[in-house]
């Protein structure tokens, strides 16, 4: 009788459990098809609507200026009458641009660094860490500033300044990795057969890194647009007439201060929107990577 009171109770603990679950599988499942869409119509943007749109983004219509949102400027006009929904179009494919050379850029970097600092090992590994600690300690901004100030305002000194101050994380996670690695039993049988360290490496390390490196390069885009803009914004990235997310938003400021939000809002929304997507899919990669966190979704 007792038994039979037991498993009555258990029983529907277990569907409330497995509903859970299931709840938190369609949730992910939603947020994974949000994201892909987002980027699928960030990519198709960028490619699309510059060839396709015969008008000329840097177009002047003083007597179109600070024109609200309409039919025939859906994003309006900014303070010298050309059409926003264009602008931030053409901004986001050069942030977009920045993004992805830096991060890629920034990745190579890093995982040639945290690769051969695990794999040497001894004092080499800790001579390479010292230094790694020491460039973190140095606030990224600040550190992005005095590159970029070494040299005149395009696309490609914002491009140096942010792979050069973004690859310490990934060096740092492909160490780790390295490491966790080295204990295995495929690199020891690789060893006791006379494989030399550079073989090892190339052979067995690095292709076991390149899942979290892939992952750190797309988390890396969103933050490198991010600091294209701020360092845009402060007037040390591109230059003004250069359309890209953070000097449209720098333009704006007097706008907004006089009561027109339309030429701040949309740039932003055109910098947050693809950040929260490519997150989304980054989170999806993270947890298909790593078996422990996909299994405590599925429950």
């Amino acid at each position: 009788m007792t038994s039979d009171v037991d498993a009555a109770a258990v029983k529907p603990a277990a569907l409330v459990w497995r509903a859970h679950g299931g709840a938190r599988r369609s949730t992910h499942a939603l947020r994974l098809r949000v994201s892909a869409a987002l980027v699928g119509v960030t990519v198709l943007a960028v490619l699309l609507v510059p060839p396709l749109v015969q008008l000329d983004q840097q177009a002047v219509d003083l007597a179109a200026k600070l024109e609200p949102p309409s039919w025939a400027h859906p994003f309006g006009t900014d303070d010298v009458g050309r059409d926003l929904l264009l602008r931030c179009v053409y901004g986001l494919r050069v942030s977009l641009l920045v993004g992805v050379v830096a991060a890629l850029t920034a990745t190579v970097i890093g995982t040639a660094v945290g690769a051969a600092s695990g794999a040497l090992g001894g004092r080499a590994d800790r001579l390479v860490m010292r230094l790694v600690d020491t460039l973190s300690s140095v606030p990224h901004l600040l550190l992005g500033i005095f590159i970029v100030a070494m040299f005149r305002p395009g696309v490609w000194p914002v491009v140096i300044s942010v792979a050069l101050t973004h690859w310490l994380s990934t060096a740092r996670i492909v160490r780790a990795e390295v490491l966790s690695l080295r204990s295995r039993p495929f690199v020891d049988a690789a060893v006791s057969g006379g494989s030399s360290r550079w073989r090892v490496t190339v052979r067995h390390l690095l292709p076991g890194v390149l899942p979290q490196a892939g992952l750190a390069a797309v988390l890396m885009v969103p933050h490198a647009m991010w600091h294209e803009s701020a360092l845009s914004f402060l007037g040390l990235g591109l230059p003004t007439h250069t359309a890209s997310l953070g000097t449209l938003i720098q333009g704006a400021r007097g706008s907004l201060l006089a009561g027109q939000w339309w030429p701040t809002l949309f740039p932003g929304l055109f910098l947050i929107v693809p950040t929260l997507a490519v997150a989304g899919l980054a989170g999806a990669w993270r947890e298909r990577i790593n078996p422990r966190r996909r299994s405590e979704l599925m429950l």
